[in-house]
This record gives C-alpha cells, structure tokens and sequence, in this order.
C-alpha cells in the first residue's frame, strides 16, 4: 500500500521543515507564557490559529455558527488548560486534536450535512488573478471540493491535515487519536476515490 501524499502544491503551500520547527519553537514559548497567564501571548496564538482552525473546521462541520462555536471551544480550552500541553509534541498537534474531538462532539449533536457551494469556491482565488484564470481556478478548487466531500469524515480530516496543514502522518495519528496506519489505510482510500471522482489523474487538476 503506497502512502507518499499525492501533489496538491497549488491548494496550500507547506512551509520546510527548518522554518517549521522555528515557529514551533516560537509557539512553545506563548504557550509557556499563556501557562503563567499572559493574555497578550494567548492573543498572539488565537491569531495565529484563528485562520487555520477555521478552515479545518469548516471541512468538517460547514455550519459558520458551529465553526466559530467550536472554534472558540478550542482556544477556550487553550487558555484554560494550557498547563496540560506536556511538550512532547508540536504545539499545533496539540491545538487541532483539541479541535478534532470538539468536532466530533458538535457531529454528534448535529448530524445533518451542508452541501458544498461553488460560490465557496470562488471565494478562495485570489484576487490578482487575470479572469480567465480565476475562472479556471475556481472551477478546479470546486471539482476538488465536491470530489472531498465525496470521502468520509475521517478520510477528508486525514486529507485536510496532510495536504492543507502539513502534518506527518504520527502526527495525524496523534490528532484523531487512532493508529498511524489506520490514517496510512485512510489515506490510501482516499486518494484512490479523489482518483476517481477527479477523472484522470491529479494533475490534470493541479
């Protein structure tokens, strides 16, 4: 079973791994000081991971007012229970799990799906493209889209936290809290169907 990622370099770029671990470092250090009770380090973590828990989010839950409610669940529990991040992980591993079973809780509670909306899409090509680019574009990210929501919770979360958030797959294991090679089967099943729903190969898409 082959588990190296399929390309999606145009969706979101990854940072390197050095640049990776300095902003580890730099978070390690706001999370040390959000543990003493600086609101101005929590601060500067709620903007840093406002952004990304919210995209992760909106994949699993789409309802806006279920993803800010659990948005704010999340860094709730970061301001309050800072204490209980051992350091034995990246600093994000331990934010997005937190999110990941907030989410689940909130799945649980509300189960009815929200379709994916083109105009979604659109919103997300930049701005300086030229028209008959953002066109393309908008039309690429909504195959995309529709072929994501296609897979199951549990494949678009391995997919999500692969491709858009550059975790590794221990660290996705960490995450939702299952073995590495159950998101390694996750994987492989997902990017078989993607395959699929895409028609052709990838990087006719990407």
């Amino acid at each position: 079973m082959s588990t190296e990622p399929l390309p999606l370099p145009e969706l979101l770029p990854i940072a390197p791994a050095g640049r990776r671990s300095s902003a580890d470092a730099d978070e390690r250090r706001l999370l040390g000081l959000v543990m003493q009770g600086d609101m101005a380090a929590f601060e500067t973590l709620y903007r840093i991971y406002h952004p990304r828990l919210s995209r992760f989010l909106q994949r699993m839950l789409r309802p806006p007012h279920l993803v800010e409610e659990v948005l704010n669940d999340c860094l709730l529990v970061v301001w309050h229970r800072a204490e209980r991040y051992n350091f034995t992980s990246r600093v994000s591993t331990w934010i997005f799990a937190i999110a990941y079973r907030k989410a689940l809780k909130a799945l649980s509670r509300h189960d009815d799906p929200v379709a994916w909306d083109d105009e979604n899409a659109q919103g997300q090509v930049a701005d300086e493209a030229r028209p008959e680019d953002r066109l393309g574009r908008t039309q690429q990210r909504a195959a995309i889209e529709r072929a994501l929501e296609r897979l199951s919770s549990d494949q678009r979360a391995a997919v999500e936290l692969t491709y858009f958030h550059g975790f590794s797959y221990p660290e996705i294991a960490a995450i939702v809290d299952c073995p590495v090679d159950t998101v390694k089967t996750r994987m492989f099943h997902a990017r078989r169907r993607l395959k699929l729903a895409l028609g052709g190969g990838l990087e006719d898409w990407l």
